[in-house]
């Protein structure tokens, strides 16, 4: 490694004028290309021949008025356009009658339509303005911006309107816009204001039709004139021409772009060819039209003068998420993003310009996350030499630092200290500056590192896995078969823990009273001691009630084979669950470990009783509501913080048909690094595999043990708060006693200086634990991100991923001090400052009239922000979720990884009976398992079989008119039945084994939770309702808004003045 770093990209700057290459003469929809925009749009003249523009084209943009330098050619017939083309728009006069149509993804042959009367001109949805490629300074555009025009609108044959009469009102033509622009936007879409007339849209139904029920059609609805496209291509040299008239940034109807690959970001052609960090791109005239735009238009249906959308143009996140790669390809040697995410991969360079950046500017960090596949993190052992550390700032050595002094000395990425090379690690410096060895030094190449520590980072010895299972006896245990699950599934994972042979485990049982188990290894059979004094609890025998699983094996299965039967007979309905609590503390304090409570009985006896909250209705929508979310008792995190301080970590797995207080119990394992398990209405014979599963890989997965976590970052900024399951012991430690890899902490950053002078900014973070092996590791991942001074490129490098957990997990703490209602206001005011502060970003809304603009990054950010209101923690009231269901998503969303919590807020919808009745190859099923459909009511088809996943359950949806056939070999001649009596199993036919091989696909993807999978039939009540309707989130449902209507909202909200 060198002083230069190799793995710093090198920036150039942008031209501030350059002209645009025309685009091909065939394109096709889902482009990657953008928009002809701009003052001569509409001027130029078409080429020769007939050229037809077809789906999926890549091509780039005519942008600005360098579009205009097309030469005279004799005029043709128009061209032909292909529906849901998401090529870039022609911009202006000659674009603006044009409408393409999406094409009919819903199944629905009664969608007729629209009405053919004319219409001022539309701006299509999401198209993309993308970045076009720079020719030379000398055919750079003119600034002047184009003044507006109107053209008649024509819908294509086969759109589907979703419209309701309604009156009709003037359109008003937009003022001329501004002269000249001084910024650059970044990635921007467009989306047209309900209340700008000048460019309507076609408006949904005001009732969504449902698959299987007739739909009223209307008579303008019952046919469409053909389509005549304007968009015309041209390929040559520009040259100049006469000024024309067109209306700006109209863009064509149509599916949602994907991002243009060559637009580079960050204002420059090529990563290649990057100099420095944090220069923001260049100021130019017409500058301002050619970074990446997206429309969206909501206008009035004719005749109508209520705003409408067309809910098949509005953009989804159907691909699932998709890992920020930007970044990675600017530092090729930061770590993978599974491990550290940024809310945005630019860090602003100022105070005053991070206050308008109204998203959470931070990270989301996953420290044991599991590497990609093929890839290890790999290990090093310093030896002698000791583990290299900036002796200043402790940064560990990493591919950032560089070498001086003949390679002597090197120099702290964050602090600047220059430190001295120990003499066991000096290697020379070759003619760049690298060191000669650097092929053998990962912790030099590699953003994701593990250390093997030595003795000075050990307080004690490194601990054995330590495994204390806490187990309720009651009545209403033994009766679900809790017991004997959870017994099974823990004896045939003895050979799995992790830590052989080192491994330690101890049992108690508690109804009343607590039981105790010597599991010595010189006996033959457990023995039973049981402690009925609660208000004084001491713990029999402490040096044999924790064995060495190697060595008390036969003792420790004779104890798990009788445990169901010991309980069988048991009536005891009380809970003696906190003395239960503090004899564990007691029994495990000199080792620590991990305590897995199973609790099925509310709290009722000794120290930490609960009682019945949530009954009285008239708290819920009052200021006391937020109270019924916190613990009742401060006993629990009293426990929970002396667990952490003897570094214990607590998993709690729930069970009940009744209220059992998840928000006192869940606090146990929200300071402890735990998790909650819930199992409401748990019965062993329905529930059993889902807990079997994720108890077997609660016990076998890798765990880091008596960990505590820390992230540095460079001069200028701090992280001020954290979010997630640990105890935070100083002001930026944070304990973790047990860590996993499905454990994710998300944390908010501050500027602690007013100006940063800094280029890059360096971020480390260093996880010190203790592997299952016994050895004492550090995991260290590093990254750089740039210091920018334009807010446009911190929109432009926002990963929606990472904002959206941030948002999530601050949310969800708002609830445990307001109302749910402030919650989700909170929330949806920080999309709309976010989306108001980005539409005055530069002057465009002047040329975009009241259409709402935002960044290409963040296409799915409103729609996200709509799934996290209507989730489980955030939804409704008191009707619509339980407590203890609320606490427990609650408990559950602020540990999830980025993509696991993604996929609980849009989960997947797949149709699976087309694959089915395929004699398809394996290769066919994992293509449908990319083939999601938007959670719209329209997307299932009453003849079809749909599979809802979103990783914590499966759900079966039997359309009404399903073929008997399918039904029958899936469900065997239970089939006519109800559903919720029917056990979906493999059964002996090539379908049923096509379907299993499906969902075990599914459940192998996301190993994490167990996808239990549930069958429901087209009309069954309240069933379908409980399990797929009320999922769909794009649907109105129990108040609560629609997509449509949500980004309307949105819209208005950014359109009032502050």
């Amino acid at each position: 490694m060198g002083t230069e770093n190799p793995g710093r990209p090198n920036f150039t700057t942008r031209p501030a004028t350059a002209p645009f290459a025309a685009p091909p003469q065939n394109m096709m929809p889902f482009s990657s290309s953008g928009p002809m925009v701009g003052q001569e749009a509409s001027g130029f003249r078409p080429p020769p021949h007939v050229t037809q523009q077809t789906p999926f084209s890549s091509s780039g943009p005519v942008v600005g008025a360098a579009a205009s330098n097309f030469g005279p050619t004799p005029p043709v017939a128009p061209q032909t356009n292909v529906p849901f083309s998401s090529t870039g728009s022609a911009v202006g006069a000659q674009a603006s009658h044009f409408r393409p149509t999406p094409p009919g993804r819903f199944h629905d042959p009664s969608v007729p339509p629209p009405p053919t009367s004319s219409v001022p001109p539309s701006v299509g949805p999401l198209s993309r303005f993308p970045t076009p490629q720079y020719l030379s300074a000398a055919q750079a555009p003119p600034t002047r911006g184009p003044p507006v025009g109107q053209m008649p609108y024509q819908p294509p044959p086969g759109q589907a309107p979703f419209q309701r009469p309604q009156q009709q009102i003037p359109s008003v033509p937009m003022g001329p816009p501004p002269q000249s622009f001084n910024s650059v936007p970044p990635s921007v879409n467009a989306l047209q204001s309900p209340l700008d007339s000048s460019f309507p849209a076609s408006l949904p139904n005001s009732q969504t039709s449902f698959p299987g029920f007739p739909r009223k059609q209307s008579s303008a609805d019952s046919q469409a004139p053909p389509a005549q496209s304007p968009f015309l291509t041209h390929q040559g040299n520009y040259a100049a021409a006469p000024p024309a008239v067109s209306s700006p940034f109209a863009a064509h109807q149509g599916g949602y772009a994907p991002p243009l690959q060559g637009a580079a970001p960050l204002g420059m052609q090529s990563r290649d060819h990057m100099q420095h960090h944090g220069s923001g791109p260049p100021v130019g005239a017409v500058q301002a039209l050619t970074d990446d735009f997206s429309s969206l238009s909501i206008g009035s249906v004719p005749g109508s003068i209520e705003p409408g959308l067309d809910p098949k143009a509005l953009p989804r996140p159907l691909a699932g998420d998709v890992e920020p790669k930007a970044l990675a390809q600017m530092y090729p040697m930061n770590c993978n993003p599974r491990f550290l995410r940024f809310t945005t991969g630019a860090i602003p360079s100022s105070q005053s310009l991070s206050s308008r950046w109204h998203l959470p500017l931070g990270a989301v960090v996953c420290p044991l996350a599991e590497p990609p596949d093929g890839e290890e993190v790999p290990i090093v052992n310093f030896g002698s030499a000791g583990i290299i550390r900036c002796r200043r700032c402790r940064t560990y050595v990493n591919p950032y630092v560089t070498f001086t002094d003949a390679g002597r000395k090197w120099r702290c990425n964050i602090c600047a200290l220059l430190n001295d090379v120990p003499g066991d690690y000096f290697a020379h410096l070759d003619a760049t500056g690298r060191r000669i060895d650097l092929d053998q030094r990962p912790e030099l190449t590699r953003g994701s590192v593990e250390f093997v520590a030595p003795t000075e980072y050990m307080v004690r010895p490194p601990m054995p896995p330590l495994y204390f299972f806490l187990i309720d006896v009651s009545l209403s245990a033994v009766r679900s078969g809790m017991i004997e699950v959870v017994a099974q599934t823990i004896r045939s994972c003895l050979d799995e823990f992790p830590g052989f042979p080192r491994t330690q485990i101890g049992f108690a049982t508690f109804d009343s009273t607590i039981h105790f188990y010597n599991l010595k290894s010189s006996l033959t059979q457990p023995q039973m001691m049981v402690v009925s004094d609660l208000d004084d609890v001491f713990v029999p025998l402490p040096d044999d009630l924790l064995v060495n699983l190697s060595e008390s094996r036969s003792v420790v299965e004779t104890f798990l084979d009788s445990l169901p039967s010991m309980f069988q007979d048991n009536v005891n309905v009380e809970s003696a669950f906190g003395p239960a609590l503090k004899a564990s503390l007691m029994l495990m304090s000199n080792l620590g470990g991990k305590l897995l409570i199973f609790q099925n009985t509310l709290p009722s006896l000794g120290v930490g009783r609960l009682k019945l909250r949530g009954d009285d209705l008239r708290v819920y929508g009052s200021d006391k509501e937020h109270s019924l979310r916190l613990p009742e008792d401060p006993f629990y995190k009293q426990m929970a913080a002396e667990f952490t301080k003897f570094q214990i970590g607590v998993d709690v797995y729930a069970f009940s048909d009744k209220y059992t207080d998840i928000a006192s119990l869940g606090t146990l394992a929200k300071y402890t690094g735990g998790q909650v398990y819930y199992y409401p209405n748990f019965l062993s014979t329905i529930h059993g595999d889902k807990l079997r599963h994720e108890l077997a890989r609660d016990l076998t997965r890798e765990t880091a043990w008596e960990a505590v976590m820390r992230i540095r970052c460079g001069k200028g900024v701090r992280f001020t708060s954290y979010h997630g399951n640990f105890m935070l012991r100083s002001t930026d430690l944070l304990a973790l006693p047990a860590v996993d890899c499905d454990k994710a902490f998300a944390m908010q950053l501050s500027l602690e200086e007013t100006l940063l002078t800094i280029q890059t900014v360096y971020f480390q973070v260093a996880l010190l634990y203790t592997a299952s092996c016994g050895e004492r590791r550090i995991r260290v991942h590093t990254a750089a991100v740039p210091v920018v001074t334009d807010l446009a490129e911190m929109y432009r490098q926002a990963d929606t991923g990472a904002i959206v957990t941030l948002l999530s997990r601050l949310a969800i703490e708002k609830t445990l001090s307001h109302k749910l209602e402030d919650a989700r206001n909170s929330l949806q005011l920080r999309i709309v400052k976010a989306l108001k502060e980005f539409r005055n970003l530069y002057a465009v809304q002047h040329r975009l009239g009241g259409k709402m603009i935002y960044s290409e990054s963040l296409k799915f950010l409103p729609l996200y922000g709509l799934a996290l209101c209507k989730s489980a923690p955030l939804r409704g009231g008191y009707a619509d979720m339980s407590l203890d269901e609320r606490c427990a998503a609650g408990h559950t969303m602020m540990t999830l990884p980025v993509k696991k919590l993604l996929k609980l807020l849009y989960p997947s919808l797949i149709r699976l009976d087309e694959y089915l009745l395929n004699a398809s190859s394996e290769a066919d099923g994992v293509k449908i398992i990319e083939n999601r459909l938007p959670l719209l009511a329209e997307s299932l088809d009453f003849r079809g079989l749909y599979l809802f996943d979103d990783g914590f359950r499966h759900v079966l949806w039997f359309g009404r008119v399903l073929p008997p056939d399918i039904a029958k070999n899936l469900l065997g001649p239970d089939f006519a039945a109800e559903l919720s009596k029917v056990t979906l199993c493999e059964r002996d036919n090539q379908m049923s084994k096509k379907l299993m091989r499906i969902l075990k696909k599914f459940r192998e993807s996301d190993p994490s939770h167990y996808q239990l999978c549930y069958l429901v039939r087209q009309g069954e009540q309240p069933r379908e309702g409980h399990l797929i309707l009320a999922n769909l989130v794009e649907e109105q449902m129990g108040g609560s808004n629609g997509y449509v209507d949500w980004i309307i909202q949105v819209h208005r909200q950014v359109q009032q003045n502050p």
